[in-house]
């Protein structure tokens, strides 16, 4: 059977498409799933509670954590610096939710850029406010483009995966080449997170969770996949655990 990925969606504003919010998903990320052969299903934004988030993942068989919006500073103790923007802790709430459902139902997680930011402060870690804030920020390699949205999308850089880890095998790669567009990064590693992906300038990209089932991306895979085998890899190899109810990710 076609295993079904939760999305967990988010809300935008009202325009000429819709005189209502909307709650929706990037195509990018969902024509990934959907070349994976997984059938993705986007959650509306909703306050849920432990019970009722897992009442709404039981008839999934994986949840999808997108990029988006700065993780609420408050969420690991820290004031917001001027940098921080996009926060809603509404959103915060729900998409923690699910996470901590997904994890007591043992599902596979793909955590992408915000997503990976977020399972990493759910679970007891940091992030870094702001890239450019770092002693080193003129070293770093760029994580973003410099005049977006009139210049490009988003940048290319070269990851460099652990062997042996999920990523590795799923991309049948040790180095593959990442669409990023981020200006925060993790700081504390939560406990269970090993890292296995880094950048030229040493800066966090992947990482792996010692007994839960995630595995959180900074860049973003869904930008290029369709292009990208080894980017591709990565959803195929998601929507692969998800429908052989595989014990370990």
């Amino acid at each position: 059977m076609t295993p079904l990925i939760a999305v967990a969606g988010r809300t935008g504003a009202p325009s000429k498409v819709s005189r209502d919010e909307v709650a929706f998903a990037g195509k990018r990320y969902l024509n990934s799933i959907l070349r994976a052969g997984g059938e993705p299903v986007v959650i509306a934004p909703q306050v849920l509670d432990a019970e009722s988030a897992r009442e709404v993942l039981q008839r999934f068989d994986a949840l999808l954590l997108m990029g988006g919006p700065d993780v609420d500073p408050q969420l690991y103790g820290q004031t917001a610096s001027a940098q921080v923007y996009g926060v809603s802790p509404a959103q915060d709430r729900f998409e923690s939710a699910l996470l901590q459902a997904a994890i007591d139902l043992r599902l596979p997680i793909l955590a992408i850029c915000r997503g990976m930011q977020l399972a990493n402060v759910v679970l007891g870690g940091t992030l870094v406010q702001h890239l450019a804030s770092l002693p080193n920020a003129a070293s770093l390699v760029a994580h973003a483009p410099g005049e977006f949205p009139v210049g490009a999308e988003f940048v290319v850089h070269d990851i460099v995966l652990s062997p042996g880890s999920w990523l590795a095998t799923a991309t049948g790669a040790q180095r593959v080449h990442g669409a990023s567009f981020h200006h925060q990064g993790i700081d504390q590693l939560a406990p269970g997170f090993s890292a296995v992906g880094h950048a030229p300038d040493g800066l966090l990209e992947a990482i792996e969770h010692e007994e839960h089932r995630i595995v959180g991306v900074q860049w973003h895979p869904e930008d290029t996949s369709a292009d990208d085998a080894a980017q591709q890899g990565i959803y195929d190899a998601f929507v692969a655990t998800a429908r052989t109810k595989q014990t370990s990710f």
